[in-house]
């Protein structure tokens, strides 16, 4: 019989990518994670002794514990955090588990920028419309959900990428960008080896929007369609993002759940 505070890896992985999805912290050993540097995605590291700095660092979220094998060092601190008061979980069988889980995605540690006062940070063009509202989503919910986004004039990405150690994307001559007639999007799904069904039926979505391609995917031109009115319903360019998230958060669960879904009127009809 699983133990309460247990997760299987099937289990966490529908919550990853959505807005419900907990913590997910990585307290493998040093010589455990060089030997194999993958990450569940939206993990963050962090060594089992600092206690103190983890329980800070959640601030009371509930959390998935994660090692090597999913045994005493993820149990261990699993009933330590539950004595505090927090709503944590291990993983079963730890990331070998995730590891030996069909379709679970693992994302290369190197690929990851380095972080900036405790998370990642990127740097883009201002006013977004359907690339620089994608990958800050796909960035938010499988790699980095503490990722700070800056928008700044075109000409100014590269000085403030220079200046702040910021990442940038989406603008011409930089590794986080469009290659051939693929989009920003999907070169963060293959760096980052996020591939997965869903987000690659988003990807073609996304492309096809981005690129005027409308060819691609049926819903492209629904996506900018939605993508235009909300830069004209927001100035701020932050608050906009904050309205996008809700906007792909609904797209994915749609590629990952809801494509055969359709809908007619009148109801009862057949």
């Amino acid at each position: 019989m699983p133990a309460p505070n247990e997760i299987t890896p099937q289990q966490l992985l529908r919550l990853i990518g959505t807005p419900d999805c907990p913590a997910i912290i990585d307290i493998s050993i040093d010589p455990d994670f060089a030997a194999d540097p993958f990450l569940i995605p939206g993990a963050f590291r962090h060594p089992h002794t600092d206690i103190p700095g983890l329980l800070d660092r959640l601030d009371g979220r509930r959390c998935v514990i994660i090692c090597q094998q999913g045994i005493k060092l993820s149990q261990g601190l699993t009933a330590w955090l539950r004595s505090e008061g927090i709503a944590a979980e291990y993983l079963s069988g730890g990331m070998y588990g995730w590891r030996d889980t069909p379709g679970a995605p693992r994302i290369p540690a190197a690929a990851l920028p380095d972080p900036v006062g405790g998370s990642t940070l990127w740097v883009t063009r201002h006013r977004p419309k359907i690339d620089r509202i994608a990958c800050p989503w796909l960035i938010r919910r499988f790699v980095d959900p503490a990722a700070r986004f800056l928008f700044v004039s075109p000409a100014e990405v590269a000085g403030v990428a220079d200046r702040y150690g910021a990442t940038p994307f989406d603008v011409e001559d930089v590794f986080w960008s469009h290659r051939g007639d693929r989009c920003t999007f999907d070169t963060m799904l293959e760096e980052f080896s996020l591939q997965t069904e869903a987000l690659t039926r988003m990807a073609a979505i996304i492309r096809g929007a981005d690129t005027n391609r409308h060819d691609l995917a049926p819903q492209s031109a629904g996506l900018l369609a939605l993508s235009v009115g909300l830069s004209r319903q927001y100035r701020d360019d932050t608050a906009q993002l904050g309205a996008g998230m809700v906007l792909f958060d609904a797209l994915y669960r749609w590629a990952r759940d809801g494509v055969d879904e359709g809908h007619d009127w009148p109801t009862g009809s057949k």
